[in-house]
């Protein structure tokens, strides 16, 4: 989602910000700019394109200066046109970048306009722009913190002031913010990725702080006004260009870098211990009765496969939330729950804020699975798993997806080897299939052909239905959001045993029918509701672990995966189901790894 770059420096910082919008652009966004103190006046530079656009535009203006602000922009108030690209300006004294959403921006907009501010655009972002302008008295750092007093909602802003060259200041809450040490130069961005090369050495701000960037160095606040002393970390955050190699799509090349991510990510122990969780897990984990897990979009989805391990494996009682719907209603705390938030960048702002009020409920222990181990997920809860996915460039989740379902296996797994319900033996074979699910993904992948000629029949639709029971309902539900996600097709996944009390209604020839076959205890009832299809006309599309005795038949097409892999099935099965919707997007010419009004780190609600 949004991304902030900001810096400070006795050099020309002008493609020190560009780059660093660069290597955010996979975040997803609708516009991006720059500005720049020059000559005394703050100047900028605005696209509704890509930042390659705005990186010409800079070009040919020459463009140039030694304190500036950058900023890529998912569009929440406003269109995505060029009067409501940042950087945001007010009575061209002062710039301003923003990520996240100011809830009370109508009411200080009218206080503003009765103060005579204009507005220019459709922000809520300008609404703190005009603030600090209203409250300047010749100390940025002084009207910032002031503003941010008034402001409820999520906001990581980045600010400069015609009047002072040689200054950025910042402010974060809800909507992540670090600050970058350099010598005889600071830097600001809402991600270390962004300052790779400029630095790394890096403050990570914590909530209601307020900095101020100087040639000499780094001064923060707390939201007390309290001086904070934050600690400085050495992070190498990797910043070197991701090439796509033979693939037509980040999304395609990382469906293919599935099995090393998932390699990466096994423990390499010979056991399942709680140690791998952090200092202190193996105590908690055997003192905690039950899960909470929370989590968003494909990340909830990994979190709902994980309750029937758990329960299957562990025979711990687990519920999974929709972090959004979490946060809002009146739950029952239980303070022996491990609660569990699961998401890729770790910068999500819904489960972020699931997990600080499951923390203000009374719930002393939190694990975090992520992908980014500098992230405020994994700084916040008291043990992390982290994945190995690597950079996953491409919106649509797959490998950070896979990865999860690994590390959450892996905590089932412990959780049952803790409770008496995994022996020796049961231990042994699980890490036997763990190790061999590289190779089984492998095979998996070479189906990739039969799939593509599946994508042709539909990419020519516009409604699909998606069938698992269940440890596969999930994955069914992850096969629909990747097909609705990059194709625009829409897509419902039901618990096949559903069919008959409402969604057989919607079945006719025109109607493909994707259903998830592994030879499970469940296989025989599957069977029948595949055959409630075909009695109806629907059109079948059938991924079929070898042994089911599935074949191809008039209106029933099956794919045959290479083998059955127990608990483990859901990691294959999912494979096949993000190639098909990878090929059906290709095939309807859909801007596969930016798909349209989405954004890969989600940071507002």
């Amino acid at each position: 989602m949004c991304g902030i770059v900001g810096a400070v420096a006795q050099r020309n910082i002008v493609s020190v910000l560009i780059e660093g919008l660069r290597r955010l652009e996979y975040r997803g966004y609708d516009s991006c700019g720059v500005a720049v103190l020059a000559d005394g006046e703050p100047r900028r530079a605005r696209s509704v394109a890509r930042v390659a656009d705005l990186d010409d535009q800079v070009r040919d203006t020459k463009l140039g200066g030694v304190t500036g602000i950058a900023h890529t922009r998912w569009a929440t108030h406003g269109a995505p046109v060029t009067d409501n690209a940042h950087p945001i300006f007010s009575r061209d004294t002062l710039a301003i970048v923003h990520n996240g959403i100011i809830e009370n921006y109508e009411t200080l907009r009218e206080m503003l306009r009765g103060k005579g501010y204009e507005f220019v655009s459709q922000t809520d972002t300008e609404v703190i722009a005009h603030l600090i302008h209203s409250v300047y008295r010749g100390d940025l750092f002084a009207a910032v913190r002031e503003t941010v007093q008034q402001l409820h909602g999520a906001y990581a802003i980045a600010v400069l002031h015609k009047d002072q060259p040689h200054t950025v200041v910042g402010a974060r809450q809800g909507s992540p913010l670090v600050v970058g040490l350099g010598e005889g130069e600071n830097f600001l961005a809402s991600d270390a990725l962004a300052l790779a090369g400029s630095t790394d050495r890096f403050v990570f701000l914590e909530e209601g702080d307020v900095c101020e960037l100087t040639l000499d160095g780094v001064r923060i606040v707390d939201r007390d006004g309290q001086p904070a002393q934050r600690d400085a970390r050495q992070v190498a955050a990797y910043g070197g260009a991701v090439e796509l190699g033979p693939y037509r799509h980040f999304m395609q090349k990382e469906i293919f870098e599935q099995p090393r991510a998932i390699s990466d990510t096994i423990p390499q122990a010979d056991a399942f211990d709680a140690s791998l969780f952090g200092e202190g897990a193996p105590k908690v984990f055997e003192e905690i009765d039950s899960l909470l897990i929370l989590a968003c979009g494909t990340s909830y989805y990994s979190g709902l496969t994980a309750k029937y391990w758990l329960e299957s494996i562990a025979k711990i009682p687990t519920q999974v939330e929709i972090a959004s719907e979490y946060r809002y209603r009146d739950s029952v705390p239980n303070p022996k729950a491990l609660v569990v938030v699961i998401s890729q960048s770790g910068e999500t702002a819904d489960t972020l804020a699931a997990l600080k009020h499951a923390q203000s409920l009374g719930h002393p222990h939190t694990l975090a699975v992520c992908n980014v181990g500098t992230s405020a997920m994994v700084r916040q809860t008291e043990f992390a798993f982290l994945t190995h996915a690597g950079r996953e460039i491409g919106v649509a989740s797959t490998k950070a997806f896979t990865t999860q379902l690994v590390a959450l296996f892996v905590l089932a797994a412990t959780l049952g080897k803790l409770r008496g319900h995994v022996d020796a033996s049961q231990e042994s074979n699980y890490i036997k299939q763990l190790r061999h699910l590289p190779a089984a993904l492998n095979s998996v992948l070479a189906l990739e052909p039969q799939i593509i000629a599946w994508s042709e029949e539909f990419s020519r639709k516009e409604n699909a239905l998606f069938l698992g029971r269940g440890l596969h309902y999930p994955i069914a539900l992850e096969g629909a959001l990747k097909l609705k996600e990059i194709s625009y097709i829409h897509a419902e996944a039901y618990p096949a045993g559903e069919l008959k009390h409402g969604p057989l209604a919607l079945v006719t020839e025109a109607m493909p029918v994707v259903t998830v076959a592994p030879n499970d205890a469940l296989l025989e009832k599957l069977k029948s509701n595949i055959q409630e299809v075909r009695a109806r006309g629907g059109q079948l599309y059938v991924f079929a672990d070898a042994d089911t005795r599935i074949v191809n038949a008039e209106g029933l097409h099956v794919i045959r995966m290479p083998e059955h892999y127990g608990l483990l099935s859901p990691i294959l099965h999912v494979v096949p189901l993000q190639l098909l919707a990878y090929h059906t997007a290709c095939a309807r010419g859909t801007d596969v790894d930016k798909p349209r009004n989405l954004a890969k780190s989600v940071t507002v609600e």
